[in-house]
């Protein structure tokens, strides 16, 4: 379960002023700066991930904001990013899944067609279900249709390189690579300029560049943020995501040319397989961190038995693996035997792990109180951290970047100040409550699967089954997880659960009306009739 929830509060941290304190500082007697006066740029981005170098070659790309003066600064080498290449056999750790809407936006800037394709694994079906009361659903598409993507499996290295490969091939950015943030503060009026509002960045080296408006795509401990006085709340999930390349008994059930993701929901966290060009598939395993800690130190043998073991045996055997400091591939083998499960619903078996691929990272939520500031936005992970679980934090980054790179558009065409936080403001609008609302389904989703046994079980399975039945709105879930917006349509005669005519208790509760709050979309009457529900649970998980 989640820690208690932490609030951050920016504040003076020695190297970054903070802008609503910094009228607090003594200051100087106002002068002109004659020496040392720095470089003046409209656009300064702090972060050389794929929001980072999504935002500079988008605003190079657009014909509108081509002419601003734009600067990168990254404390990474970006040499050994362009030149990044893996041998066709071998896959970094670290992949993210792409939606269609996100594969869109890339193409349209130029970036797309600089990725190595041969690298990138589109999927066009899902498989999730529940460990403990095998509940599932199944995101396909109904037979004789033409199927569609829902996601495309890509290494992050593989997306920032030929994001770098684009930002060459428009030029004009000015690149400060190996170079860390030293210190940020507000500026002063010079004989040139009056640059008391704009933030001002001193570099490791000695270098200052001043910006119309600085960009944070620093990550969740962001720079930038801190500079501009925004807070940022949220929590830890007291959960490590277990990551790793595999390398399975084959190319999938369907082939190269039907490639299905996998998610099972077990009580520590979910584990998910996702696929790879060939044989091979990256894993994500959220769980404690202890079974995290245990996961990485078991041999390749014992570790591919656990991997197998999370999408076949019950979350009984699996806690009693977790007890074992080695042997677990035996141990899978004797109980494997013994359970019973529909192998083409489930992953093929791992053959191996890829060596030097096995990590971790804790998971946590964090969302910024706003995405702007006078002069300052913030995109990305500096913007919010969401639980990998529905694979979207890549996505809303992107997603950011396009708003972002609108809103400047619209401002420059307009002959609006690009920084001010009145031209910022529809970005803020656009994405802060898009981003929120999905942030929160997923904090619920891994609060709703993190129980083992009690009413709350028996409800989550209905609302998979209830996915699972219903056409239309499986498309629109569908939809949502490529990032189609999709709407649903259903039929007008369909009865749905508004009240239940049982007294439960001696109480007539509306049943389906809270079934609704809880999962968000309308509970027909058939599944709620086969399912014995405590409507006291029902109360009691929603006050949580």
């Amino acid at each position: 379960m989640k820690q208690l929830a932490t609030r951050t509060t920016a504040r003076s941290f020695g190297r970054y002023i903070c802008r609503s304190c910094s009228h607090q500082a003594p200051r100087q007697r106002r002068g002109y700066a004659t020496e040392s006066s720095p470089e003046l740029y409209d656009v300064v981005c702090v972060g050389g991930g794929p929001a980072g170098l999504s935002v500079l070659a988008a605003l190079r790309a657009t014909a509108a904001t081509s002419g601003l003066k734009v600067a990168l600064i990254e404390s990474q080498d970006l040499g050994r990013t362009r030149s990044w290449s893996l041998p066709s056999t071998q896959y970094s750790n670290r992949c993210s899944s792409l939606t269609p809407t996100s594969v869109e936006f890339l193409d349209k800037i130029g970036a797309w067609k600089n990725v190595k394709r041969n690298r990138v694994q589109p999927y066009e079906e899902m498989q999730v279900w529940d460990g403990v009361t095998g509940s599932r659903i199944e995101f396909d598409w109904p037979q004789g249709s033409q199927g569609k993507t829902i996601a495309y499996m890509n290494e992050n290295l593989n997306l920032t390189s030929g994001l770098l490969k684009r930002i060459d091939e428009l030029s004009g950015v000015s690149i400060f690579d190996n170079t860390k943030v030293e210190n940020i503060e507000l500026g002063q009026e010079t004989e040139t300029a009056d640059l008391r509002s704009w933030p001002i960045v001193q570099l490791s080296g000695g270098r200052q560049i001043a910006a119309r408006l600085l960009i944070g795509a620093d990550g969740a401990n962001s720079p930038v943020r801190a500079f501009a006085g925004i807070n940022s709340s949220g929590w830890d999930y007291n959960r490590h995501g277990v990551v790793a390349t595999v390398e399975l008994d084959g190319e999938g059930w369907g082939g190269e040319d039907r490639k299905v993701a996998y998610q099972r929901f077990l009580p520590t966290g979910p584990a998910a397989m996702l696929p790879l060009p060939g044989r091979f598939s990256t894993l994500v395993w959220s769980t404690t961190p202890e079974r995290a800690a245990l996961l990485k130190t078991l041999s390749t043998e014992d570790f591919t038995a656990m991997v197998n073991a999370a999408f076949r045996l019950s979350p009984v055997d699996l806690t009693y693996m977790h007890t074992l400091t080695s042997g677990q591939a035996d141990e899978y083998n004797w109980r494997s035997q013994h359970t019973s499960s529909e192998s083409n619903r489930i992953p093929q078996k791992v053959l191996t792990v890829q060596e030097g691929t096995v990590a971790s990272f804790p998971l946590k939520m964090r969302h910024a109180d706003t995405y702007i500031g006078e002069r300052v936005a913030l995109i990305g992970d500096a913007a919010h951290t969401v639980h990998p679980l529905a694979g979207q934090g890549l996505n809303q980054g992107q997603g950011d970047v396009e708003s972002l790179v609108k809103t400047i558009e619209y401002s420059v065409t307009h002959g609006l100040d690009i920084g001010v936080s009145m031209s910022l403001e529809s970005y803020n609008a656009d994405r802060y409550a898009k981003n929120h609302v999905l942030m929160g389904v997923v904090d619920k989703l891994h609060k709703l699967y993190a129980f083992e046994s009690g009413p709350i079980v028996p409800l989550r399975s209905i609302g998979l089954s209830a996915v699972n039945a219903l056409g239309p709105l499986k498309h629109f879930f569908m939809g949502q997880a490529a990032g189609t917006r999709a709407k649903i349509f259903m039929a007008t005669n369909s009865r749905l659960v508004t009240t239940s005519e049982q007294a439960v208790g001696g109480n007539k509760v509306a049943i389906g009306e809270r079934l609704n709050t809880i999962f968000k979309f309308p509970i027909p009457a058939i599944m709620v009739q086969r399912h014995k529900i405590p409507v006291d649970a029902i109360s009691s998980w929603q006050a949580e």
